[in-house]
């Protein structure tokens, strides 16, 4: 990625303006039935986001914990304020929550966090938001 995009990400995401979104490193580390929780199941991930790259808005039809492990992010869930994370914080979102948004806050350093979902076996695990459908008007 050119350093000016980079920089114009940054200051986007900085500005509150909606970028476009790029699609996320993830990398399967575990799937595994939970005994103690019959039908549901562990799911282990990590994902990496690229210098100023975010997500869509979305949500996750299991429970997430996120813990990161290099880089930082600013990440916001339902009506939350938004919040920034770096290695060693962590955070939990509730299968359903609305999950705004998560971006990179770094022009030059990608961020890797590991999630950790608990899900039914069909849940999808990232849901992204619909768009909404313009009003049809009807003429006579």
């Amino acid at each position: 990625m050119s350093r000016l995009l980079r920089h114009l990400l940054v200051l986007g995401l900085a500005a509150g303006i909606a970028m476009p979104a790029i699609a996320a490193e993830e990398h399967p580390i575990l799937t595994a039935p939970l005994t103690q929780a019959p039908g549901k199941k562990l799911i282990a991930l990590t994902v990496t986001f690229a210098p100023g790259q975010q997500s869509k808005p979305h949500h996750h039809e299991a429970d997430a914990f996120v813990y990161m492990l290099s880089g930082r992010v600013r990440s916001q869930v339902d009506n939350e304020p938004a919040r920034e994370y770096g290695p060693g914080e962590s955070w939990f979102e509730p299968a359903g929550a609305h999950h705004v948004g998560t971006a990179n806050v770094s022009s030059t350093e990608p961020a890797t966090f590991l999630v950790v979902f608990v899900a039914r076996p069909e849940a999808r695990l990232t849901v992204p938001d619909q768009s909404a459908t313009p009003a049809r008007t009807q003429s006579r």
